[in-house]
């Protein structure tokens, strides 16, 4: 892969990465929003938990493409 291909791949990785830990801070305001209701769907909160569970995983495996490994 050339240097070129190698700089586009990672500014995608980056723009996707911001995405989606906007993606992480909004499911996090709308689960304290509909937790702090008194009639809180409990279902609803569970899947929003787990879609951000999700979303922490796609965000670290992105961090790891992205920070080279450090041979010691």
């Amino acid at each position: 892969m050339s240097n070129a291909e190698e700089m586009k791949t990672e500014d995608v990785l980056r723009i996707e990465l911001e995405v989606l830990k906007r993606e992480h801070r909004d499911l996090d305001e709308a689960i304290v929003a509909l937790q702090d209701r008194s009639t809180a769907d409990q279902l609803t909160i569970r899947r929003l938990k787990k879609q951000k569970l999700v979303l922490k995983d796609k965000i670290a495996r992105i961090e790891d493409q992205l920070t080279p490994d450090i041979i010691a």
